[in-house]
């Protein structure tokens, strides 16, 4: 299974070149990925910290009113580490691909912490192995 993030646009995003400035798609993975791992019912309630980010760009994204969605899976799922991966996408355009290597992490110890089985459980519903082999395409 894939989880779609519909993600705004924004002016702001826009750069002197007339498009979505790269550095934005950083922030642009964070929304889709706090959208995927928030919501009221599911895990993560602890907290999750970034330990990696890899972002290919295909294509510029031109600013525009309508959202561009973000599908993201998971491709790997380890004792105390998962990676999401993403495509940045219209249904005939394909500007980012990207992997974010994500540590779940107690905020009070300050330290990472292994994925619990209601984590694990949760993860397994969106890994897609086979996509993997397309995103390092």
């Amino acid at each position: 299974m894939r989880h779609i993030y519909r993600c705004p646009l924004r002016w702001a995003d826009m750069d002197a070149y007339g498009h979505v400035n790269n550095a934005v798609f950083l922030r642009y993975l964070e929304e889709a990925r706090i959208d995927f791992l928030s919501p009221p019912d599911k895990q993560f309630k602890q907290g999750s910290v970034v330990a990696r980010h890899e972002i290919d760009y295909k294509r510029q994204l031109v600013h525009r009113r309508e959202p561009v969605d973000i599908e993201l899976w998971i491709t790997e799922i380890r004792a105390a580490a998962f990676t999401i991966t993403y495509e940045v996408k219209d249904a005939d355009q394909l500007y980012v691909r990207a992997a974010t290597v994500v540590v779940p992490f107690d905020f009070e110890t300050q330290r990472p912490r292994r994925i619990t089985s209601e984590e694990r459980e949760f993860l397994e519903e969106y890994r897609d192995d086979k996509a993997d082999e397309a995103v390092a395409a």
